[in-house]
């Protein structure tokens, strides 16, 4: 599974954009990457683990703005075509998921 985060926050204010910067940061400390300015992504190893980041998204939603969140399968994200100018770049690899015994 993989989890994208799609937010378009006001940042008028200095208390908005104080806002929207500890939304980021709360994005990045739980795992998440950045795809693009305000699109980031993460992968989850199964649908309880995405349930579990959902969760975390709706507890620091920022009081304005407007947040998306898109879950995908691996093989859905495995046909992403990821452009930069004209040049094709390569899909990152799905991380590997731990196996304990």
């Amino acid at each position: 599974m993989w989890l994208f985060v799609f937010f378009d926050l006001p940042t008028n204010t200095k208390k908005e954009r104080k806002n929207a910067s500890l939304f980021r940061k709360n994005l990045l400390k739980d795992g998440y990457g950045m795809m693009q300015f305000s699109v980031y992504m993460r992968h989850c190893a199964s649908s309880e683990s995405a349930d579990v980041h959902e969760r975390r998204i709706k507890k620091i939603l920022p009081p304005l703005g407007k947040v998306s969140v898109l879950r995908i399968t691996d093989k859905q994200f495995g046909s992403i075509m990821n452009f930069w100018g004209k040049m094709m770049v390569e899909n990152e690899p799905t991380p590997l998921q731990l196996e304990l015994f």
